[in-house]
This record gives C-alpha cells, structure tokens and sequence, in this order.
C-alpha cells in the first residue's frame, strides 16, 4: 500500500501497511543527504570548552541532584504534557492495546535480562522524541544519551544537563576529547548504566520514512555487550478535541517497543556491528508500519 504521494522521491516509492498514517508533508526534505540539519538552532548560551578537560563523567552531588530532579520530576511533568499536547501513548510490539502509564512497559522489560543496561534507539523525528522514548518506560537516572555538542549553547541547555546529556566532541576539539569522551563511557557502562542514542543523528520533524542509521550505536552495543532497545515513533491525525491542544496539520504521536536485539560478541566486530544496524534498523521500520523504506539502512 502506497500512501502520501508527493514530490519527494523519498515519499514517492514508500509503502507502508493499511492503517498506517503518514502525515502530509509540509518540509522540503532533502532527497540525497540524510544528515542534513533541518533545524537551525540559536546558539546563544555560554557553556564550557567540550575538549580534552571536560568532565564528560560527571559524579558530582550537583550533577547527580540536576540529573535526579530531571528524571524524578522534570520527565515526568513533560510526560503529563505530551500526553495532552501530542496524545503520546505506547505499546509493545504484537500487542493491540495503547497504553498510557509506564508500568506495563517496565513490567515487560523485566522478561529481558537487561542486568548490563541497555542502549535505546530510535528515529529522530520531533523536537521532544527523546522526552517520549524516556518516559514510555519511566526511564532512571541512570542514562546517558550522547549529544550533538554545540545544542548545549541554545535555550535547551538545561533540559539536556538533566536528562543526561553527554555532549560529543567536535573534530576540532582532537583525539585526547575523543578519547576522554569515550573513556567517560566505559565507566558509565561498568556502572551499568543506560544509554540512548538517535542513529539517525539529525531531527527531521514528522518525516515518515527512515533514514541511514550511523554506526555509534551498534559499535556501543557490541564493546559493552549491551542490548539494543528499538523503538518506533509514529504518527496518527489529529482530529476532534485534540485540534484543541495543536496546529491541526500536526500529527499526534505514539511509541511501539521492540525486542531487545543483543549482540554476539563471539563475531567479528565489523561484521556484527553491521548486522545490528541492519537488523535494528529492519526492526524499527516494521515497528512504524513500513513495508518498503526508501532509504538504505546505511550510507
């Protein structure tokens, strides 16, 4: 079933299963590059040098208390909020039923040996999507979520320090900020906590197909042994009393959680790494309803 026929030859060969709404398209997405930045953010905040003495593990009481309000409180106001601005609701995959309180999506996990965390994954595709995956399954304290570096300078700088927020270094920044970024990490992953990352890399509100997946991730996954935890945001019309909370050409959101997808670390590290891409990606295009995506799994 081909629905949503635009211009866009990303839109024109794109086949989703009956039922599944694709919104009408508003953007003029780019057809050849995916990485595109489509939003183009005000960086107008001081924040400190992202280099080799930043302290990307950050323990410190402060950091803990902004972090821990954050989650305790901050995600969970947010999550009331989406629910009404966006309907956001969610559900785990082969189940009917929409839910909208976290508890059954913590009680399903707990199937799953998750005892070295987990990395979460999924599409980036509205400004608040990483509020929604965090609050489907009232995610802890205990997650760090690799950031694109200069958004610390914008007016979001505070929501991303407390939600975990590890900026990544630039190029410019050197091989010693690579190397303390990812050394930060490794001990994240010894204390067992969480990670979530967008492999899509830049935020294209309300786009439906999905793009080339970067490799951070699944490179993650398999150094840490770690599951991956995808997750699928879609979209369903806005109509009736909802017209009330929103622009009536935006479309509500809701989340469907996969399986985890765990790592054989027995393999080859290349070869496994690109079979968890493939695979995760495969995997969340079925979540969101796709039959034929018209993009690549990666570039």
């Amino acid at each position: 079933m081909t629905t949503n026929i635009t211009m866009n030859k990303r839109y024109q060969d794109l086949q989703v299963t009956p039922g599944t709404y694709v919104p009408p398209v508003t953007t003029d997405y780019p057809e050849d590059d995916p990485y595109v930045g489509l939003y183009k953010p005000v960086y107008d905040r001081d924040f400190p040098a992202v280099d080799a003495a930043y302290p990307y593990f950050d323990e410190s009481l402060a950091n803990r208390m902004c972090i821990g309000f954050g989650y305790l409180f901050v995600l969970r106001l947010l999550g009331w909020i989406l629910r009404l601005r966006y309907g956001l609701r969610w559900r785990v995959e082969g189940e009917t039923r929409w839910h909208r309180s976290s508890c059954s999506v913590r009680r399903w996990l707990r199937r799953f040996d998750m005892s070295r965390g987990a990395i979460t994954v999924a599409n980036h595709c509205y400004r608040h999507d990483c509020a929604s995956v965090l609050t489907t399954f009232h995610a802890s304290p205990h997650t760090r979520i690799p950031m694109f570096a200069p958004n610390f300078r914008t007016k979001d700088q505070v929501f991303l320090t407390m939600v975990g927020g590890v900026p990544i270094p630039e190029a410019e920044a050197g091989l010693s900020a690579m190397k303390a970024f990812n050394a930060a990490f490794d001990r994240y992953h010894e204390k067992g906590y969480w990670f979530h990352i967008f492999p899509e890399a830049k935020r294209w509100d309300w786009y439906k197909p999905l793009r080339p997946f970067q490799k951070g991730a699944f490179t993650m996954a398999y150094k840490y042994n770690k599951p991956l935890l995808p997750f699928a945001i879609t979209y369903r019309p806005r109509t009736g009393l909802w017209r009330l909370f929103g622009p009536k050409d935006e479309p509500l959101t809701q989340v469907t959680i996969g399986a985890p997808i765990y790592p054989d670390t027995s393999r080859p590290r290349g070869e496994e790494t690109e079979r968890l891409l493939n695979l995760t990606h495969t995997t969340i295009c079925r979540l969101a309803g796709i039959e034929h995506n018209t993009w690549p799994s990666s570039l």
